[in-house]
């Protein structure tokens, strides 16, 4: 008669032996179709434009035979395109511009969803937890276009409710869209409105599938709430902390172009300055007319390679230091 030890002996002496599967189950068929539209949807959206990196490296012209041939047809001209975005006279205000409203965006996108999540983890009443959830995420679901009127509708000069409150407690009235020096708040407050209950969500799911008999035990210790963040919930986020952060720095040079355009009334001046990115100056050189489509093209470009770049970088750096937490 076998004892308990003689199994767990026979277990470690005789090595577990996987069966190769080869034959093709009604389960890969339905795994395929099922992912057969986001294929065709990356292939169509993704892949098949980046057929047109080429017209960075052309004068492009069109000769009215349809796309293709125009591009063909086009002078290649190499860098000349990308030394034409670099010489322009904005463009290091505009990567100043870029840089510090993302790396700002991106330090309160790690902090206040994460404290906002932490707090509606916390919360017992679930039907309240539910709406205060709902409030917070309605935000994202609004088109900027929409935002754009509510703001308007407070920073107006007349009527606006901003001014009225101002002259209500004895203060003057502001011309906000001719006064560049508060955009920098007002844009962080907006993003921050916006934003922060979606990115929320993200993290209050991870909470929500962390073991809670860590908290248990936690709870028999003594431990506070506080001590529960610190030392069970916060090291429960790292994985997907740095993962966001990896992507984040990924798309330092990208902007939320409804934000800076459409809650700036297009950007007018004397905002220009003060509110101007990548994005903003790529939709005035493709709407302006006068600029080749190879000179915004190249611009787009530069920006992609970039962010590649940058993805690379942080995820081999994480790689370096946590390689659970990398990327790739």
């Amino acid at each position: 008669m076998l004892t308990m030890a003689d199994v767990k002996t026979q277990a470690k002496t005789k090595p577990v032996t996987l069966k190769r599967r080869n034959k093709w189950t009604k389960d890969d068929t339905e795994l395929t179709l099922l992912g057969l539209p986001a294929a065709v949807w990356f292939v169509v959206f993704c892949y098949l434009p980046m057929f047109g990196v080429i017209v960075a490296f052309k004068d492009f012209r069109l000769n009215g035979n349809g796309f293709i041939s125009s591009l063909m047809s086009s002078k290649w001209v190499g860098f000349t395109n990308f030394k034409y975005f670099i010489g322009l006279k904005d463009f290091w205000p505009l990567m100043r511009n870029t840089l510090l409203y993302n790396i700002v965006f991106i330090c309160i996108d790690r902090v206040l969803p994460i404290t906002f999540a932490i707090m509606m983890s916390n919360i017992y009443s679930k039907r309240k937890a539910k709406i205060y959830q709902t409030m917070m995420v309605m935000p994202h679901f609004m088109s900027w276009v929409v935002c754009a009127y509510f703001v308007y509708a407070f920073l107006v000069t007349d009527k606006g409710l901003l001014n009225k409150l101002l002259v209500t407690f004895g203060g003057q009235k502001i011309d906000w869209y001719l006064t560049p020096k508060y955009w920098p708040f007002i844009l962080v407050f907006l993003h921050i409105w916006k934003g922060v209950g979606y990115g929320m969500i993200v993290y209050l799911a991870t909470i929500a599938g962390l073991d809670t008999s860590m908290y248990e035990a936690a709870v028999i210790d003594g431990a506070s709430k506080w001590q529960q963040a610190i030392y069970i919930t916060l090291p429960g986020l790292k994985t997907m902390l740095v993962l966001m952060f990896i992507t984040a720095v990924g798309g330092i040079l990208n902007s939320d172009f409804g934000l800076f355009y459409q809650a700036t009334r297009e950007a007018k001046q004397p905002l220009y300055p003060v509110v101007a990115n990548f994005d903003i100056k790529i939709f005035m050189m493709m709407t302006s007319g006068s600029t080749p489509l190879g000179k915004s093209t190249a611009t787009s470009f530069f920006k992609s390679v970039v962010s590649t770049i940058l993805v690379l970088s942080a995820n081999g750096i994480v790689r370096k230091i946590e390689p659970e937490s990398a990327m790739i």
